[in-house]
Parts: structure tokens; C-alpha cells; sequence
């Protein structure tokens, strides 16, 4: 039987709108992609260009290929940086010239804030989000909020989290798990993106058990303790929105059967948070919000 309200992003926009502030938005790099900010398997490929390159290698049509041949290894962004890498500071190092925009980026649009950025800091300026994980070291999300007035309340330390505004007293609280791309604590490898510091965890916890959850660009594959976070969520007092790019991986697939997310698919995050932002703009609460078209902001 079809019924009216079969699609996921009109069950999203009701949702944002009758339940003001009550879900938090978790943010990965699929987010920061329509930026042209790299995701970790692009790094990759590049550092392996890169290194393969220098070594005197003719440029491959296709660098994994190359990588498991010569190795008899699959490429891995973790593996690889720590082999490049032996500190956080060299690894900061290597990953700021895929964040920072130059001059030219910014001339072109590169590497700031996009349409869904964008859609994301109006809804916080309208008191719909209050609450954003990401596991991105940039800082887009936080420009795309500063560009309207909006000053977030930023933890990407423990050090942070323990001087930072409360959740509850802040207009926007921004919990960084990763780190930020300045700072030399960012967390990219296995061994430390294993387990996250207890102070995040029950941070974490806190955030999943009393929030609905939008979560946008994140594959829910690699990042082992924030799946640990997420399967150990026991509350549903609010659903979980999970808008994937295509089919949803096995890991991915688990998360969603755990805590019976509603899916919805897109091309990219700027699509559906654009689309979905457009409901809340009603005043009045006998009308329901209406779903406007997507609008690419390049």
C-alpha cells in the first residue's frame, strides 16, 4: 500500500521541525568531498603517486594496482601515512596542504564551505541543530557558521571538551573526534582511531542516547570506535536518518539494522541537506514544511 509519507526526506523535514534541537547532525569526509577536499582513500592514492614518483616510477594509470603488485598489499590511508609519518606533527604536516585552500582555491570555490555547509549552519541558525559530530579535521562546517553570525562551541581535545561551554548552554556545540587539521592531536591511524579517549566516549554517549541522529557522508566502515559508540547506543528515543551515497556497505548496513535507521540515498551530501533544510522555513506550526528543490552552490 503507498501511503503519503513513504519518503524519507519528507519523514526527515517533519521531523527537524516538530522536534527543534532534539537531533545532532554526524558529519564524515563524504561532507567536505563537494568541496574537492580529499577523502582518505584520494590521499592515499596521491601519497603513493607521490612517493612512487620520487622513487624514479613512471606515472600509472592506476596507482592501487601499482601499490598491491609491488607490495602484495591493498593500499591503506593509516598504514601508509604511519610509514611516512612517525609523529603527529609530521602527519599534521602532510595532510594541511589537502585542507588549507590557496589563493587560487578560494578564486575557484575549492576547499570552502558548500551548499550543505551551508544548509547545515541555517538550520543551527534557526535553533534546528544544535548539536554536530564529525570525524573531518576541517574547518568548513565552522566557516559556514561564522559566515552567518553563528560562533560554535569547537572540542577537538580533551583538553577542549573540559573548558568548553556546556552542551546545553551553547548555540552550537561542535564535537571534532578526529581533531582539527591544525592541531598536531589529530587521530588517523588504526592504532589511534582503535579507541577514543573515555572523556569523548561518554561525551558520545551522552550525544547518541538523548538525540536523533542525521548522519551525512560518513561510510561507517573505518572508524572503529565511533562504530563501538554507535553499537553501544542503547536509547531510540528519537530516530536516526542515514542519507548514504549509493548502497550502504556491510559495516554500514549494521549500524543502520542496530538502530533501525531510516535511508535515504543522494548523489552528494549538498543534495539532500539542501533539500532537507528547506522545511523548517514555515512559521507557523499548523503548516506542514514544505520540500524545496536541491541547489548546487558552487
Amino acid at each position: 500500500m503507498t501511503t503519503l509519507i513513504s519518503d524519507v526526506l519528507t519523514q526527515l523535514s517533519f521531523a527537524l521541525f516538530e522536534n527543534k534541537g532534539a537531533f545532532a547532525v554526524l558529519l564524515g569526509s563524504g561532507l567536505s568531498r563537494a568541496a574537492e577536499i580529499p577523502t582518505g582513500w584520494e590521499i592515499t592514492l596521491d601519497l603513493i603517486r607521490r612517493v612512487a614518483l620520487a622513487q624514479g616510477t613512471v606515472q600509472q594509470q592506476d596507482w592501487a594496482k601499482w601499490y598491491h603488485e609491488t607490495t602484495g598489499q591493498e593500499p591503506k590511508y593509516s598504514t601508509l601515512l604511519e610509514e611516512l609519518a612517525g609523529s603527529p606533527d609530521e602527519r599534521r604536516a602532510i595532510l594541511h596542504r589537502y585542507i588549507e585552500p590557496t589563493e587560487e582555491d578560494r578564486e575557484e570555490g575549492r576547499k570552502v564551505p558548500t551548499a550543505a555547509h551551508r544548509a547545515i549552519a541555517e538550520l543551527v541558525r534557526r535553533g534546528y541543530i544544535r548539536v554536530i559530530v564529525t570525524t573531518n579535521f576541517d574547518r568548513l562546517t565552522e566557516s559556514a557558521l561564522r559566515e552567518i553570525g553563528v560562533e560554535p562551541t569547537v572540542v577537538a581535545s580533551v583538553d577542549a571538551l573540559s573548558g568548553a561551554e556546556p552542551i546545553a548552554h551553547s548555540v552550537c556545540y561542535i564535537l571534532k573526534l578526529h581533531g582539527d587539521y591544525k592541531d598536531a592531536r589529530i587521530l588517523n591511524t588504526d592504532a589511534e582511531l582503535s579507541a577514543y579517549p573515555a572523556e569523548f566516549d561518554r561525551q558520545l554517549d551522552r550525544i547518541f542516547d538523548e538525540y536523533g541522529l542525521i548522519v551525512c557522508g560518513w561510510s561507517g566502515e573505518w572508524d572503529h570506535a565511533l562504530r563501538g559508540a554507535f553499537l553501544r547506543a542503547p536509547n531510540r528515543r528519537y530516530p536516526v536518518y542515514w542519507t548514504a551515497r549509493g548502497q550502504l556497505a556491510n559495516r554500514a548496513q549494521e549500524l543502520v539494522n542496530h538502530r533501525r535507521a531510516r535511508v535515504t540515498s543522494a548523489a552528494d551530501a549538498d543534495h539532500r541537506l539542501a533539500s532537507a533544510s528547506g522545511g523548517p522555513r514555515t512559521k507557523s506550526a499548523s503548516k506542514p514544511p514544505k520540500r524545496r528543490a536541491a541547489r548546487q552552490q558552487r
